[in-house]
């Protein structure tokens, strides 16, 4: 599943710089996560990075987007896919 940043965030800008994917961005108040940009690190790590570096581990699984390893896999392809034909 895609991950979530809680209203726990005190926009430190330490995960976005992390996320391979360019799935974090700033939003309105917090950083917020892309769904669909969103592989867990599946395909570049073994570890969400952004979860690793956050200071104050607001990042947490997105229960609206349930998917598997395998899924989270096949969304790394389309998205290199998509990168080698920019």
């Amino acid at each position: 599943m895609a991950l979530i940043i809680t209203d726990d965030c005190i926009i430190c800008d330490v995960c976005a710089p992390e996320c391979p994917n360019g799935a974090i961005s700033k939003g309105r108040e917090i950083y917020e996560v892309e769904s669909d940009l969103c592989t867990e690190c599946v395909g570049h790590f073994d570890e969400p990075q952004c979860q690793m570096v956050c200071p104050v581990e607001c990042i947490v699984n997105n229960s609206a987007f349930r998917e598997s390893k395998d899924q989270l896999q096949q969304k790394f392809l389309r998205l290199s896919a998509l990168k080698g034909n920019a």
